[in-house]
């Protein structure tokens, strides 16, 4: 629709308003929004008769989780990736190839993901497919996406990281970029996926994120923003806000659904994905550490794992009453709502911390 409506505006004058990029990004979220609210309750319904018994839940998990959230549906990636995909193709200028990057590596995702919840629901088991086959399809895709990004960044910042704080400061990675650039972009996807865990936990963040990255690519895509606030300037790396724009909408669709008690979980098709979009924009806006402190909920999800699994297999000990991290405060008496409510609130500190870095160098 951008584009077409676009093409008349030198004949319509009204139609200029679609060349700007922030009533496209507002576009894309409105649009979004709609379409999950309008379609979700079909996409529950559907999704509930084809999985009959719903997500299985993990018996060494709370045990409340077996009472409150058995026969759940699942897959509900598919609500979010729905709206945020339609919203995208209509709002977006598809000539930019960053666009196809981010939506490929997405897409990718999201079939790894629904791949891994098929499996699960139809083997009524919380194990899915292969970690290690999981993992090499995760970093193929993850490779191709970063090689192509790093083809189509100017020569300067191709192959580096840029340092957050620090004006005109960059880590130069040479050939060893695309495997680093995938392993953030890898990272980001499983640390989404492992967040997912509480009604409404994972997509708030994600949300939160979403918005942070959003300004961050209009600022890093927009040469004189970019020059004045001493940013690394990515032509055409604005274009991700809308993409960005179309995942709030899309999530706050998904979160009239998936708040407590949840009518549906994102499952694997939809935080494999989200957190997967979330690197790629990373990576293409030069901010890759800046996602580390913004998605820094997220990486203490992931390393809380890490930590409990060596911890456990050198040791014989466990450092948290259980892993993921949320589920310690669970079995510490928190109760839901609480863990929820108050890691939330920790994303917005830890995105309002990851904007400083655009001002502070």
């Amino acid at each position: 629709m951008f584009m077409l409506l676009a093409d008349f505006a030198p004949y319509f004058s009204i139609l200029n308003v679609f060349r700007y990029l922030t009533f496209r990004t507002a576009g894309a979220t409105a649009t979004a929004l709609l379409f999950v609210f309008m379609f979700g309750p079909m996409i529950i319904d559907t999704l509930r008769l084809k999985q009959g018994k719903g997500q299985p839940i993990r018996d060494d998990g709370p045990q409340s989780h077996l009472l409150t959230k058995k026969g759940t549906p699942t897959m509900g990636g598919l609500m979010i990736l729905s709206g945020l995909f339609v919203a995208t193709l209509l709002w977006a200028n598809l000539r930019n190839p960053f666009m196809w990057i981010v939506l490929g590596v997405t897409f990718g995702y999201a079939a790894i993901g629904f791949y891994d919840d098929f499996l699960k629901v139809t083997k009524q088991s919380h194990k899915g497919f292969s970690g290690r086959m999981r993992l090499i399809m995760e970093t193929a895709i993850a490779l191709i996406a970063t090689t192509m990004a790093m083809r189509l960044t100017p020569s300067g910042l191709s192959t580096s990281f840029g340092v957050p704080f620090l004006k005109d400061v960059l880590i130069p990675l040479g050939l060893f970029f695309p495997l680093i650039a995938s392993f953030v972009v890898v990272g980001a996807g499983n640390a989404v996926n492992l967040t997912d865990g509480l009604d409404g936990l994972a997509i708030v963040p994600v949300m939160i994120a979403a918005a942070t990255f959003g300004f961050v690519a209009y600022l890093s895509g927009n040469l004189i923003f970019a020059t004045y606030l001493q940013l690394n300037h990515v032509p055409g790396a604005g274009e991700l806000a809308v993409i960005c724009g179309a995942l709030i909408g899309a999530g706050l669709g998904f979160l009239w659904f998936n708040a407590p008690p949840a009518q549906i979980f994102m499952g694997d098709t939809g935080s494999l994905a989200l957190g997967g979009l979330l690197g790629t924009i990373a990576v293409v806006t030069k901010h890759e550490i800046v996602l580390a402190i913004v998605g820094g909920l997220f990486v203490l999800e992931a390393l809380s794992v890490i930590v409990q699994v060596i911890s456990f297999k050198m040791t014989g000990k466990r450092v948290f009453r259980m892993a993921p991290i949320h589920h310690h405060f669970e079995q510490l008496g928190w109760t839901e709502p609480q863990v929820v409510i108050r890691f939330w609130i920790v994303s917005v500190v830890l995105a309002l911390i990851g904007l400083t870095t655009l001002k502070l160098r």
